[in-house]
C-alpha cells in the first residue's frame, strides 16, 4: 500500500539493512551495498531458499530523509532449503536515512536500531562459557543494537576519493549474563584518474568486534550480529563479525561494465584471546543456534587470507564468478593447518565427530599425543566442549576417521 512518500508491507518480504535508500552517487551505492549492509541483518543469499522475514515494513520517504520501520520474525531457510516456517526470534528495526553534499562532494549517513529477542527453547548458546552452564542457561536473548554509519565521496584531479565509517554498540541481556558490546569500521578508497582503461579502485579498511575477556563473570562482551550475511565480509566465511579483528586491503579493476577483477590481503586475529574464534551467519532452524565457535587457545593470531575474484556480468539477471582462495597461514596463533608450522594439539568433539584443533594429528609426535590426552579433558571443560576419554594403550594409525573409534591416528573410546 502506497500514499504520497509513504508505503507499508504487510506478509513474506526479504530485507537488508542498510539499503533503505539507493543514492544516486554510483560509488556511495555501491559502499553502501557491498560495506555496509547486512552487517546485522540481511537475507543470507546462500541458496536458493533465502532467510525471509514474517511481518510488517512501514516506510516513510521526503527527498532528503528515510524512515523506515520493521516488526518481524525471520523464518527458516538459508542451509536449509525448507523454509517455510517461522523461527521463535522476534526483530525490530528503525533507521532514519538521510543525504547530503553535493554533486562533487555527496554523503549519506544513517542512524539505525535493531532489537533481537531470540526464546528458542533447547538451543545452547554459543561463547565461551563451560558447557555445562552454557546448556543450563534456558533464558532468552534480548538486545539492543544501537548504530550508525556515513560515507562520503571527494572529487579531486587525481580521482575521487571515499571514505567509510560504520559503528554499532549492544546492550541487553545474554541469558542469565548482562550483554554490553560492540563494533566499528573504517574504509578509505581512491579510484586513481589516470588509469580509464582499468578503473581501478584501491581500498583499505579496519574492522573490529569486540570479544569476551572472562568466562567467568556475570557479563558476555562478544559483539552479536544477529542476522548478517556473513559472506559479504568474509568471502571465506571462516570467521565472521564476532570477537574478531579484520586490516585488510584491495584492489578492484573494472576493465569493462560487465568484467570487475578483485583482490584482497586480510590480517585476521581474534579481539580476545579468552574468546572464541566464531563463524556462522545467524539462525536458521529452530534447533540450531546459527554460530559456532572454536577455542583461541589463548592465542589471538588467525590467518592471513588471500582472495581473488572475477565476476562476468552476462545480462542484467545472470552472472557468473570465479573465486580463487589461497588456504589461510596461521598467523602466530594456536590453530593450525595441514602441512603448516605444529601448534598445541586438543581434541573435541564437535557436531557428532571426534576432531582436533589442529585437523592433522598425525604431523604430531607420540609425545605432543600423549601431552594433549593428558590435557584435553580440562581444556575442554573450560571452553564447552564434550572430550574424548582416550584409551590409554593408544597406537598410530593409518584408518580414516569413523564415528566409531579412530580419529586422525589416534584410538579412542567413547
Amino acid at each position: 500500500m502506497r500514499i504520497a512518500g509513504q508505503s507499508l508491507k504487510v506478509g513474506r518480504m526479504e530485507f537488508n539493512d542498510g539499503l533503505e535508500v539507493a543514492p544516486k552517487n554510483a560509488t556511495l551505492a555501491t559502499l553502501g551495498r557491498d560495506r555496509i549492509s547486512q552487517r546485522v541483518l540481511g537475507s543470507f543469499g546462500f541458496s536458493d531458499v533465502l532467510r525471509s522475514l514474517d511481518g510488517a515494513q512501514y516506510v516513510l520517504s521526503t527527498p532528503t530523509l528515510n524512515l523506515t520501520a520493521i516488526a518481524a520474525r525471520p523464518t527458516e531457510g538459508v542451509f536449509q532449503v525448507n523454509g517455510w516456517a517461522e523461527l521463535n526470534i522476534n526483530v525490530f528495526y528503525g533507521a532514519l536515512t538521510g543525504q547530503v553534499g553535493t554533486d562533487r562532494h555527496p554523503g549519506a549517513w544513517r542512524l539505525f536500531g535493531l532489537g533481537d529477542h531470540d526464546y528458542r527453547q533447547g538451543v545452547a548458546k554459543t561463547d565461551n562459557r563451560p558447557a555445562a552452564v552454557r546448556n543450563a542457561d534456558s533464558e532468552s536473548i534480548v538486545i539492543g543494537t544501537y548504530g550508525g554509519n556515513y560515507l562520503h565521496v571527494a572529487a579531486t584531479p587525481a580521482g575521487p576519493f571515499d571514505l567509510l565509517v560504520w559503528g554499532a554498540v549492544q546492550t541487553g541481556a545474554w541469558g542469565t549474563l548482562t550483554h554490553r558490546a560492540g563494533a566499528i569500521a573504517a574504509e578509505v578508497g581512491w579510484q586513481p584518474a589516470g588509469l580509464p582503461a582499468l578503473r581501478p579502485w584501491i581500498c583499505g579498511g579496519y574492522d573490529y568486534s569486540s570479544g569476551d575477556p572472562d568466562p567467568a563473570d556475570d557479563r558476555h562482551g562478544t559483539f552479536f550480529p544477529v542476522l548478517p550475511t556473513a559472506r559479504l565480509y568474509a568471502r571465506m566465511p571462516f570467521f565472521n563479525l564476532m570477537n574478531s579483528v579484520d586490516l585488510f586491503g584491495e584492489l578492484i579493476l573494472r576493465p569493462s561494465n560487465r568484467l570487475t577483477l578483485r583482490a584482497d590481503v586480510h590480517a585476521l586475529r581474534l579481539a580476545d584471546k579468552n574468546d572464541l574464534w566464531y563463524s556462522g551467519g545467524g539462525a536458521f532452524q529452530p534447533g540450531t543456534f546459527g554460530f559456532s565457535g572454536r577455542p583461541s587457545n589463548g592465542q589471538t593470531g588467525l590467518a592471513t587470507l588471500y582472495d581473488v575474484s572475477g565476476d562476468v556480468a552476462l545480462n542484467p539477471h545472470v552472472a557468473f564468478g570465479l573465486l580463487l582462495r589461497v588456504r589461510p597461514q596461521p598467523g602466530g596463533g594456536a590453530h593450525d593447518f595441514p602441512g603448516r608450522q605444529r601448534r598445541p594439539l586438543r581434541l573435541h568433539r564437535m557436531a557428532g565427530s571426534l576432531v582436533t584443533d589442529s585437523f592433522c594429528a598425525n604431523s604430531h609426535s607420540p609425545a605432543a599425543l600423549r601431552a594433549a590426552m593428558a590435557t584435553t579433558p580440562a581444556h575442554c571443560a573450560g571452553v564447552g566442549r564434550t572430550c574424548a576419554t582416550v584409551a590409554p594403550n593408544w597406537t598410530r594409525t593409518s584408518a580414516p576417521m569413523t564415528r566409531k573409534s579412530t580419529v586422525r591416528g589416534i584410538r579412542v573410546e567413547r
